[in-house]
């Protein structure tokens, strides 16, 4: 047979071909499963060996021959089409611009940018890490015993399959493992903030099964419960914008803090509205919860690599999502992710609003 001729006969018509249509139907008529050239190789099979070395290559190189034309055919006629298309298309520059810039920032990604402003005059480095976890990091090194409920499935996204350490892996139900990632990376001193979203099983009007949350460590020699509840304050008075921020320690208990801290905030009732600020010790309003703190348990130090009896430090756990209901006044959680454009029309906020201790770190557009 004149594999010569085949293939000129072959890549003259591919050649020819003047759309793609036309070009997948020789394709099929010479490369598919019941193709003249995918014929000519089932014979190989029938030839003896001796044969079969003279024939194979000869076949193979028709082969490779037609689907280099092929290709360069199709390459060509796509190119041309999108030539032409481009060609078509036209933009009127004379429509006019909206009337008003369309968008905003979303009060989650603001409030966001405002911890980060605060919290990075007062020292503190940003640190993020993977939002899907493995328990060691997430439970174990956090002191989480086997038994403790928030290692639950009713609490806890878990994934099937294990790594290759054969840890279970999940969707991280906070922050903290960023800490502990940051510790046994950068040891000590540190002083870091860890923002991010974070997963548990949970939805109601102040619930979501994915929130934000913001997780500050600090680690240093000689640091106590003082040097906490000065962060805590300063922080709180920048992002309420407020002097009158009066502050209740409550004893709590967390395993990965020692001693631990519920920290409540007064508020004055307005027109029967929570605003922040005011004494309630003098009967202008009550306390409300606003965050877990606490001095890093022992175990969770020696965990993240350091010696205990030389470096200490404290943790604060703050959810973003309720700070930033407090501070603007939202009533509903589920509204955060709703995608309502009237909602975000109402309390999102221009693109140029970035948040600055000078300026004011939360004014609405």
């Amino acid at each position: 047979m004149d594999y010569a001729a085949t293939g000129q006969e072959a890549i003259a018509r591919i050649v020819a071909a003047t759309d793609l249509e036309t070009l997948e139907a020789l394709r099929v008529e010479f490369l598919g499963k019941q193709g003249s050239i995918s014929g000519l190789l089932k014979t190989l099979g029938k030839l003896d060996p001796e044969a079969r070395k003279v024939e194979g290559p000869k076949i193979q190189g028709l082969r490779e021959e037609v689907s280099n034309a092929l290709t360069a055919r199709k390459d060509a006629l796509e190119s041309a089409a999108l030539e032409a298309r481009l060609a078509a298309e036209t933009v009127d520059l004379s429509l006019p611009a909206p009337e008003a810039p369309r968008g905003s920032v979303h009060p989650i990604a603001q409030v966001m940018d405002e911890l980060a402003e605060i919290f990075a005059d007062m020292g503190f480095a940003v640190a993020s890490g993977p939002e899907i976890e493995d328990d060691w990091h997430n439970f174990t090194a956090l002191n989480m015993p086997e038994s403790h409920p928030a290692r639950a499935m009713h609490d806890t996204f878990y994934f099937p399959d294990r790594d290759e350490a054969g840890r279970e892996m999940l969707l991280r139900t906070h922050t903290s493992p960023v800490q502990m990632r940051t510790m046994l990376a950068q040891g000590a001193p540190l002083r870091i903030i860890a923002p991010g979203r974070v997963y548990r099983s949970d939805s109601d009007a102040t619930h979501t099964p994915m929130f934000h949350q913001v997780e500050g460590l600090v680690i240093d020699k000689d640091v106590h419960l003082g040097h906490l509840k000065w962060t805590l304050e300063t922080f709180l008075k920048a992002f309420f914008e407020r002097e009158d921020i009066v502050l209740r320690l409550r004893p709590s208990y967390f395993p990965f803090t020692e001693p631990s801290i519920e920290v409540d905030i007064g508020y004055t009732l307005i027109n029967g509205k929570r605003v922040v600020g005011g004494d309630p010790s003098k009967g202008e309003g009550g306390w409300m919860e606003v965050l877990g703190s606490g001095m890093v348990n022992r175990r969770v130090v020696e965990f993240g690599g350091l010696d205990p009896e030389q470096w200490q430090g404290f943790a604060f756990g703050i959810g973003v999502d309720r700070l930033a209901m407090l501070k603007y006044g939202m009533d509903d959680l589920r509204a955060f992710f709703d995608g309502d454009h009237r909602w975000l029309n109402h309390y999102g906020f221009s693109a140029l609003d970035v948040p600055t201790l000078s300026g004011g770190v939360g004014t609405p557009a």
